[in-house]
């Protein structure tokens, strides 16, 4: 599979990501439990890498697996980071609308080049650097609000929770992407290996996450499992669906590219978010 291909799915999935989240809100709330939808994410990209794994397993040659408690190890850290990113996630988009939310996703950019940097110790050229704060400088200047017609109670066209709340979700994806290539490339393992590793671990955490919250309120609404799909539709089914999706090509990025590849995906997702809703509204 080339990875041009993976990288044009992958904008196109992320694309669309903002808008099934907000058609699935009801006047800009949700039905759902949001912190249900990564969980289901997380089952479906483990039971696909497991699918896909058993099917190595098929084969002449044997998928190259460690299995040493070492490795392993290091595989909850990622799955705890994208656990607190898929919530903040939904949280943005309560307070920006979904042009908004894809133009702060370039900061992922941003940040990503900065990781890079600090910790896989790779060099950018001058040439880079410079393109990562024009495009600082560009997503924030584009936040802000003219003084035409509209009022100017606010400089900025959103909420400061919203952008505040954006900023986190771009340094989480950025940490959380930097690290998961570190692990991909770590040692030569099966992709899907790695990934039931890593899909295992976020599953468990995304669980307890609900267990906690059902905790905090006292099991007033019953447990988790119980209202597990309450106020799910068509839309909602999408979105984890669409989620789901976008981990898997994102991994694959990571073991046979890099995160500069996928963060540039995001790039093109002003663009894309503006196409589909011209044909979703035609």
């Amino acid at each position: 599979m080339q990875w041009y291909f993976v990288a044009a799915l992958l904008t196109i999935l992320t694309s669309s990501q903002g808008i099934l989240t907000t058609l699935s809100q009801s006047n800009g709330r949700y039905k759902y439990d949001y912190a249900t939808v990564p969980f289901l994410a997380e089952v479906f990209k483990l039971l696909v890498s497991s699918f896909l794994l058993w099917r190595e397993f098929r084969a002449p040659t044997p998928p190259r697996m460690t299995t040493g408690w070492k490795c392993v190890r290091l595989f909850p850290i990622p799955s705890i980071i994208y656990l607190i990113h898929n919530n903040v996630q939904f949280a943005t988009l309560t307070y920006v609308d979904t042009s908004t939310y894809q133009i702060m996703g370039n900061l992922k950019i941003v940040t990503t080049g900065i990781l890079f940097r600090l910790f896989l110790r790779r060099k950018l050229s001058n040439l880079q650097w410079m393109a990562i704060v024009l495009l600082a400088v560009g997503t924030t200047t584009s936040q802000v609000k003219g003084c035409g017609e509209a009022s100017c109670d606010s400089l900025f066209s959103a909420p400061l929770q919203g952008y505040m709340l954006g900023i986190l979700s771009a340094c989480l994806s950025a940490l959380a992407g930097v690290y998961t290539e570190y692990l991909m490339k770590k040692n030569n393992d099966s992709l899907y290996w790695q990934n039931v590793q890593l899909y295992t671990f976020g599953a468990i955490f995304n669980m307890a996450r609900l267990l906690l919250d059902d905790f905090r309120g006292g099991f007033e609404n019953g447990p988790w499992w119980q209202r597990l799909l309450n106020g799910y539709g068509l839309t909602t089914w999408m979105v984890v669906l669409n989620l789901g999706s976008t981990g898997l090509l994102v991994s694959w990025l990571m073991k046979y590219a890099d995160n500069i590849v996928k963060a540039l995906c995001a790039s093109h997702n002003m663009l894309d978010d503006r196409l589909i809703m011209y044909l979703w509204l035609l």
